[in-house]
């Protein structure tokens, strides 16, 4: 997780989608979604040299699955539905050899293609209604396809696996069956298992060197079955749907990815799972530090709330609500309690040891609760809706107490800092407004205007100045004794500026948004000193560290990023 911040341009790829670096392990190539009317990329990288070798451009909108020939002289692509081609690369000249469209027209969309393990010139295609054996014809430039006999039998193949004898190939379908095909005729062998069929469809086969196949399913069942009868040997159940399946070594112990963002290892012998990573499977929301610690920061996205220990990127605390988006959170000051706004009009208080449910608060705000603070004497939440409310809650031990609504804003309440004397807090709102609150008489003490949707406010360490970003990509500094302008920055050329922090000294502050750059820049010059590059999605917070050692950025394909601060702190 941990990354230096460079001044370079921004890495083009949106997610990898195709992945493929079996043979000899030199190379690995991932494919890339992007949008319709846009080419998708494939990027061939160097693994040794840590690299990219080549960048392959000819599909439409997706690159659907790759693979290496066994002597890594050819790659094979396969575009996605709105493409729907298979071109064969060369790697050593890094060009198309030829391409051909993927499936019949009376057949649906492929899925899947893989290379057998003794010939550099036959592969395998699979997909909706589509099962062919494709050979490379290199003098004549061309791939000729051979349709496997399947008779009767019409299904929706995902995957593929090839043994390393290559006298049969496997498919696992969305109806919970493989169908075993034979590579030199071509035609069906059999089918099964005949009666207790794969809940939710086969994701991914592998097959050991015992002739026995791994199969994960959708349900999240990992099973060990017999190569011949496809009868149940041993199986697991997992937490989510089983996306990928990859053997370590002769197989004695393999690596299981699910939907629900977790990594798995087993081994063979006593087929125990162990999470060895895990990771949001959604987009995170917010992130929080507690006060004065740098040690842990806690994230949130749907369904749960997740609290990591910084330099391990270990997950130590996941607290889960079913069915729920968490909008924001953060720590209590006396560390004791970590607060939470969810979209179903709730705040939750929860202790961050065990993650036990102290508080709720019911029907906080009619429209979901979308921002939260707490004062610094822990006795105070100032919460903000989707409906433009503002409201101050007393919280004790086991109650709490409405105090006052503020109504003001017109639309969304995005964020909401809280001075440090308690006196005083600032909203920023969807409605184009930032306003700062007495929260002593509880009236509006200045109001900032400005024509774009406000998604991000901070205060100046020294409380005098507040700055402001949000859809129009600029950055605001205002005052905050009389409300008016000192400058505006550029933020961002192409997108908005989701979140923003300033570091404790008041130097520096960081920003990150729908470009999906994250920036660091001198407070006073208004000048970005370093850009970090490494997320795909588009950044959703950031905070930098309170010993100002290192940032957090999250963003909106799940991840989360820790960077080291390039400044000596």
């Amino acid at each position: 997780m941990a990354e230096d911040m460079q001044e370079v341009p921004q890495l083009a790829l949106e997610a990898v989608i195709g992945f493929n670096g079996k043979v000899s392990g030199r190379y690995i190539a991932s494919g890339q979604v992007t949008f319709m009317g846009f080419k998708a990329d494939i990027i061939i990288w160097d693994y040794e040299k840590k690299e990219i070798y080549a960048r392959l451009v000819l599909h439409k909108a997706k690159v659907e699955d790759l693979s290496f020939s066994p002597n890594d002289k050819y790659l094979v692509s396969l575009g996605g539905q709105d493409d729907a081609s298979i071109v064969v690369w060369n790697i050593e000249s890094k060009e198309a050899i030829c391409g051909s469209p993927a499936s019949a027209q009376s057949a649906g969309h492929c899925f899947a293609i893989e290379f057998t393990n003794l010939n550099d010139e036959i592969f395998v295609s699979a997909g909706n209604g589509t099962l062919r054996v494709w050979e490379l014809d290199l003098p004549n430039r061309k791939i000729r396809p051979t349709e496997c006999q399947t008779g009767l039998l019409k299904r929706i193949v995902k995957c593929l696996e090839i043994p390393n004898d290559d006298n049969y190939f496997y498919c696992g379908t969305t109806s919970g069956d493989i169908l075993k095909v034979n590579l030199k005729t071509r035609l069906l062998n059999s089918c099964g298992p005949v009666k207790q069929r794969f809940s939710k469809g086969v994701n991914s086969l592998k097959v050991l060197k015992t002739g026995d196949i791994l199969v994960g399913s959708g349900d999240g069942m990992l099973t060990l079955c017999s190569g011949g009868n496809f009868k149940t040997i041993k199986s697991v159940q997992l937490e989510g749907g089983v996306t990928s399946v990859s053997l370590r070594g002769d197989g004695h112990q393999f690596l299981v990815g699910t939907e629900a963002a977790q990594i798995y290892s087993l081994s063979y012998a006593d087929f125990k799972p162990e999470l060895i990573a895990t990771n949001h499977n959604s987009s995170v929301k917010d992130v929080a530090f507690p006060f004065g610690s740098s040690e842990l920061f806690a994230t949130c996205s749907q369904n749960d709330l997740r609290v990591w220990h910084a330099e391990s990127s270990k997950e130590l605390l996941r607290i889960t609500v079913p069915n729920i988006t968490c909008n924001a959170l953060g720590f209590m000051q006396d560390g004791r309690s970590i607060f939470s706004a969810w979209n179903d009009g709730k705040i939750r208080v929860f202790t961050p040891e065990t993650g036990k449910l102290r508080l709720i608060i019911h029907d906080a705000h009619s429209m979901g609760v979308t921002a939260i603070a707490a004062t610094n004497d822990c006795k105070w939440i100032v919460s903000g809706g989707g409906e433009g409310q503002v409201r101050v809650w007393e919280i004790s031990q086991k109650s709490y107490r409405l105090i006052e609504t503020m109504k003001e804003h017109k639309a969304t309440v995005n964020c909401i800092k809280i001075k440090s004397n308690d006196k005083e807090c600032v909203t920023a709102s969807s409605d184009g407004a930032c306003i700062i609150w007495d929260l002593v008489r509880f009236v509006r003490n200045q109001m900032v205007l400005s024509n774009t949707l406000f998604s991000v406010v901070c205060y100046h360490p020294e409380e005098y100045q507040i700055i402001t970003s949000g859809t129009d990509r600029k950055i605001g500094y205002w005052e905050v004794y009389d409300g008016s302008a000192i400058r505006e920055l550029e933020g961002s050329l192409s997108g908005a500026i989701n979140g923003m922090h300033i570091s404790e000294e008041g130097k520096h502050f960081v920003t990150g948004g729908d470009d999906k750059l994250l920036k660091l820049w001198l407070y006073s010059d208004g000048e970005v000193t370093h850009v970090g590059t490494g997320h795909s999605g588009s950044i959703t917070n950031v905070r930098i560290c309170p010993n100002s050692r290192y940032i957090v950025s999250t963003s909106a394909d799940g991840a989360i990023l820790r960077w080291r601060f390039p400044q000596p702190s």
